[in-house]
C-alpha cells in the first residue's frame, strides 16, 4: 500500500479494515444476529416487518406505439417473476447478505467500551453504520412502494426503456454492424475537416478517401491508467490531432475514461473531464460514510442501485458479487458529479452514447473485456477413464487450449472475434436461445445492462488468476529466506494456478446459447453449456486494447498507444501483438515493435514466432503466445536494472517519449524470418536523458535519416503506422515518476487535485516531445493515400481510353 494512502486519517484507525468489511462483504458471511442495542431508553434499531414481501402483481402499461410485441414478433419466451417466490433465489441472496450486515453492526454495544478507546479507535461514521445498513435494507425490500419495487415497476414500463419491446437477434459474421458502417462515412467528414486544420491544408483540397484511418488507445492500470490517459488525450485535443481520430479503444482504466467522455458529466471535453476528476476522486472509492450516503439518500440511491435490482430480479440465474459491489462503488465515485444532485440517468447505458456518434462527431469508443477459457480434462483413452485421472498428454492439450477470447463493447454492439458473432448493445442482459432474445410473459424483455456493473467487469483485474497475482507480489516477495524454494514450487504449478480465480468475474447471459452448429468449429465447446458468460479485465490478456483495433473492416492507417501500464517494460504488450497479427493475417503490421528484447537469441525467437503463426487453431496460438510471454517475462525482469543502465549508453536500443514503427504489406517470398521493423525518427530529443547534439555534422546526420523515414512512410508497401508513447518520467517535470510515486499505484483509489496536475503536466511534456513527429507521420501517410488515389485514377483513366480507343478507334488518325 502506498504511502500517501496510509496517511489519510480515516485510514489510521485500526478497526477499518473490521468496518470495512461489514459494510461490503461481511454481510455475505455472517450468521443472522439478533438485533440489540444498549440504549438506555430501551428502544432498539428499526426492525422490518419482514426481510422480503411477496411483489404486487404488475400492472400492465401500454407500450410507446401499439400493442406488447409477442412471441412471434420477439421470439421464445419464458414466465414472467410476477408470480415467482420472492423468498429464494439471487434477490433473496443480496436482501439477506444486507440484513447480515445489519445486525451484525448492530450487535456491537458501543457504550461498553470507554469513551476514550472509542475515540482512539473508531471513527466518527463507525457508529452511523447501523443506521445506514437499515436505510439500504429497507431501499432494497421488494414492498410495495420501496424503491426497488419502483425500480423494478419502471425497468417493465417500454415508456421508460423502449428498448425492452424490442426484437433482438444474434449476428453472425466477421464484418462490422450496419450503424458502424455508417458512423464511419460521417465520421469521415469531421476527420478531413480536422485534417486540413492539424495539417495546415486548405479544407478543399482535401479528398476523404485520403484521410488516415486513425486509432487512439490507453492502457490498463486503474485510476492510475483513467488519470494518465485522460491527460495523454487532452494533450492531444490541444494539439488538433484527436479530432483527427476515429476510433479510441481502451482496457480497465481506459474504459473508465472512455465511459465518462461519452456522458453528460465529461460533456466530450478532457479538461471538462479532468475537472470533475479533480473534485471526485480526492475521496477513496470505499469510504463507507461517502457510498452509503450515496446509496441511502435520493435521486443517487436509485441512480446507483438500478443496475442491481434491475439485473438480480430480471435474471433469475444472476449472481451478486464483488464485482457488482466494485461497480457501484466506482459508480459514486465517477458517475456521480460534484454536489451529488445533478445524476443523469442517460449516463448509465452504453447504448445511450450513439447520440453522440450520430453523425459522426467524435470517435467510436471500443470497451474490452475477457473470458478466460478453462477446458476440463476430458479423460480420452479407456485406460485413463478406468483409472479416473487424465494422462500427461490429456493435461498438456488441456493447458495449451486455456486461453482468453477477447469481447469488445461499442455503443452499438458486443461482439467476440473468436465466436463471429455479436448482439446489439441495448440487449446485453437478456437471455437468448438459438439466437433469438427471449421475452417474458409480460412481452418484454430486459433493459440492458447498467454501466456501472460494466465499470466493474471492465476494470476487474482482482479477478484474475492465482498466477496471475503471484507474478504482481513476487518481485516484493523475492527477498525472503526461502524465495527460491517456495518461487521454484509455485513456478512449476503455475499451469495449475492458471486455471484458478480466488474471485469469481463477473457474468452476462451467454447470447450465443444454441448456435454451436452455426459458429466457428475453433469456438470453445463449454461456451455452449454455459448460460451465463464469465467477463472480467482484459489487462489479463494484453494491457493495450490493439486487437480490436486490428479488426478487418476498420481499416486503420495510424495507431496511436498511450500506455500507462506498472509493468511498461517487462511485458512489453506491443510485442504480444506480433503473434496475433501473425496467427491472424494482419498484413501491414510493424513485427518487433516494442521495448527492445535483453539480448535475447533471434534463433529461439524466430522459431517461437513461427510455431505461433502456424498453430492450427487460435487455442494452440494463445497458449503458445502465453508461455512465451511469460518466458520473455522472467527474463526481462532478472535483467531489467541491467537493461536501464545499458539504455543510457546505448540510445538507439532504448525508447523514449514518441516511438514509431510502420510495417510492410509485402508478402513473405520465403521461410526465413523478416528482419524487425524499423523504428522511425530517432533523435536524441526523444530519450528520457537526452545528449545534445554536439555538432552540425550530427545535425546532418539526423536529418538525413529523417528525411529517409520519411520516404519509408511514403512508400507504397508500407503498412500500418505505430506510435507508441510510454509513461515514462522526464526531466523537466519534477515530483512526479510513474515507476516511484506513492500516488501513481495501480491500487491506490485516492487522487489529489495536485496529484493530477503533476500527470497532466507529465502528459504534456511527454506528448510535446514527440508532437512534430506525430504530425510527420500522420503527413506522410495523407500524401501515401493520396499518391495511391491518384495513381489508381490514373490507370483507371488509362483503361477507359484503352477500351475507348478498342471501340472507336484512335481518334488522331
Amino acid at each position: 500500500m502506498s504511502r500517501r494512502l496510509i496517511k489519510r486519517p480515516w485510514l489510521q484507525h485500526r478497526l477499518v479494515p473490521l468496518l470495512l468489511g461489514s459494510s461490503l462483504a461481511y454481510g455475505a458471511f455472517a450468521l443472522k444476529q439478533p438485533i440489540a442495542n444498549d440504549c438506555k431508553d430501551g428502544k432498539q434499531w428499526p426492525r422490518i416487518s419482514q426481510l422480503i414481501t411477496k411483489e404486487r402483481p404488475l400492472q400492465q402499461k401500454a407500450p410507446l406505439t401499439g400493442n406488447p410485441a409477442g412471441e412471434e414478433a420477439l421470439g421464445p419466451k419464458i414466465a414472467s417473476d410476477n408470480d415467482a417466490d420472492p423468498d429464494t433465489g439471487p434477490w433473496a441472496s443480496l436482501s439477506e447478505r444486507v440484513a447480515n450486515a445489519r445486525a451484525a453492526l448492530a450487535t456491537i454495544r458501543w457504550s461498553r467500551v470507554g469513551d476514550e478507546i472509542v475515540d482512539l479507535l473508531l471513527p466518527d461514521w463507525a457508529m452511523d453504520l447501523p443506521l445506514y445498513f437499515t436505510k439500504l435494507q429497507r431501499e432494497l425490500e421488494m414492498a410495495p412502494g420501496s424503491l426497488a419495487d419502483e425500480i423494478w415497476q419502471e425497468a417493465q414500463d417500454p415508456f421508460l426503456n423502449p428498448d425492452i419491446a424490442r426484437r433482438a437477434q444474434v449476428r453472425i459474421g466477421n464484418d462490422l454492424c450496419d450503424e458502424e458502417k455508417l458512423f464511419q462515412y460521417r465520421r469521415k467528414k469531421h476527420t478531413a475537416r480536422a485534417l486540413a486544420k492539424y495539417l495546415g491544408i486548405p479544407e478543399e483540397q482535401i479528398d476523404p478517401s485520403d484521410v488516415p484511418t486513425i486509432a487512439m488507445c490507453g492502457s490498463g492500470g486503474g485510476l492510475r491508467a483513467m488519470v494518465a490517459g485522460t491527460s495523454s488525450y487532452l494533450s492531444a485535443q490541444e494539439a488538433g490531432l484527436y479530432d483527427c481520430v476515429t476510433y479510441t479503444a481502451g482496457v480497465s482504466g481506459s474504459c473508465w475514461l472512455q465511459a465518462l467522455y461519452y456522458s453528460t458529466i465529461g460533456k466530450q471535453d478532457f479538461g471538462t473531464l479532468l475537472n470533475h476528476l479533480k473534485r471526485r476522486i480526492g475521496t477513496h472509492i470505499a469510504y463507507p460514510p461517502t457510498a452509503l450516503g450515496l446509496l441511502t439518500a435520493a435521486p443517487t440511491n436509485k441512480f446507483l442501485l438500478s443496475g442491481i435490482v434491475e439485473r438480480v430480479r430480471g435474471d433469475p440465474t444472476a449472481e451478486f458479487g464483488l464485482v457488482d459491489v466494485y461497480g457501484i462503488l466506482l459508480a459514486a465515485r465517477l458517475l456521480v458529479p460534484r454536489g451529488e444532485l445533478g445524476v443523469d440517468s442517460r449516463n448509465l447505458k452504453l447504448s445511450n452514447q450513439q447520440a453522440y456518434l450520430q453523425d459522426g462527431a467524435h470517435p467510436l469508443p471500443i470497451y474490452t473485456a475477457v473470458r478466460h477459457e478453462i477446458p476440463i480434462e476430458e479423460k480420452e483413452s479407456s485406460n485413463e477413464k478406468d483409472h479416473g485421472e487424465a494422462s500427461p498428454a490429456t493435461k498438456e492439450k488441456a493447458n495449451q487450449e486455456a486461453w482468453f477470447q477477447w469481447f469488445e463493447s461499442t455503443p452499438y454492439e458486443l461482439w467476440s472475434e473468436e465466436l463471429g458473432a455479436g448482439i446489439p448493445s441495448w440487449s446485453v442482459g437478456r437471455q437468448f436461445h438459438n439466437g433469438v432474445g427471449v421475452v417474458r410473459e409480460n412481452g418484454y424483455s430486459v433493459p440492458e445492462l447498467r454501466i456501472p456493473f460494466m465499470l466493474g467487469i471492465w476494470g476487474s483485474a482482482f479477478c484474475a488468476t492465482l498466477s496471475h497475482y503471484y507474478k504482481e507480489i513476487r518481485p516484493i516477495i523475492k527477498g525472503l529466506v526461502g524465495f527460491g524454494g517456495i518461487n521454484d514450487l509455485l513456478t512449476e504449478k503455475d499451469d495449475e494456478l492458471v486455471k484458478v480465480h480466488p474471485i469469481e468475474p463477473a457474468s452476462i447471459p451467454n447470447y450465443v446459447l444454441g448456435l454451436q452448429d452455426q459458429l466457428p468449429p475453433t469456438a470453445a465447446k463449454s461456451i455452449f453449456r454455459s448460460d451465463h458468460l464469465e467477463l472480467a479485465d482484459a489487462g489479463m490478456s494484453n494491457n493495450l486494447p490493439i486487437y480490436p483495433l486490428l479488426r478487418p473492416g476498420r481499416g486503420v492507417d495510424i495507431l496511436i498507444a498511450f500506455d500507462a501500464s506498472a509493468d511498461i517494460k517487462t511485458e512489453n504488450w506491443l510485442s504480444v501483438a506480433d503473434g496475433y497479427a501473425r496467427q491472424r493475417g494482419i498484413k501491414g503490421w510493424p513485427l518487433g515493435a516494442g521495448w527492445p528484447k535483453a539480448a535475447a537469441p533471434t534463433s529461439s525467437d524466430t522459431a517461437e514466432q513461427l510455431e505461433v503463426a502456424e498453430s492450427a487453431s487460435l487455442q494452440q496460438a494463445a497458449g503458445k503466445i502465453a508461455d512465451a510471454r511469460e518466458e520473455r517475462r522472467t527474463f526481462s525482469t532478472r535483467k531489467a536494472d541491467a537493461r536501464v543502465e545499458e539504455d543510457k549508453d546505448n540510445n538507439n536500443n532504448a525508447l523514449g517519449y514518441c516511438n514509431i514503427w510502420v510495417g510492410t504489406t509485402l508478402e513473405r517470398t520465403s521461410s526465413s524470418e523478416p528482419p524487425p521493423s524499423k523504428r522511425l525518427f530517432t533523435s536524441p530529443s526523444s530519450f528520457p536523458s537526452p545528449t545534445p547534439l554536439s555538432s552540425s555534422s550530427s545535425s546532418s546526420s539526423s536529418t538525413s535519416s529523417d528525411d529517409e523515414d520519411n520516404l519509408h512512410l511514403l512508400s507504397p508497401s508500407a503498412g500500418i503506422a505505430v506510435i507508441y508513447f510510454p509513461f515514462v518520467p522526464n526531466p523537466s517535470v519534477s515530483g512526479v515518476d510513474p515507476n516511484t510515486s506513492d500516488f501513481m499505484s495501480t491500487w491506490n483509489f485516492i487522487y489529489s487535485a495536485e496529484d493530477i496536475e503533476k500527470v497532466v503536466s507529465l502528459a504534456r511534456a511527454n506528448f510535446r516531445e514527440g508532437e512534430e513527429k506525430v504530425k510527420r507521420t500522420v503527413r506522410a501517410v495523407y500524401e501515401r493515400k493520396k499518391m495511391r488515389r491518384l495513381e489508381g485514377e490514373r490507370k483507371e483513366s488509362e483503361r477507359r481510353w484503352t477500351r475507348h480507343w478498342k471501340r472507336e478507334g484512335d481518334p488522331f488518325r
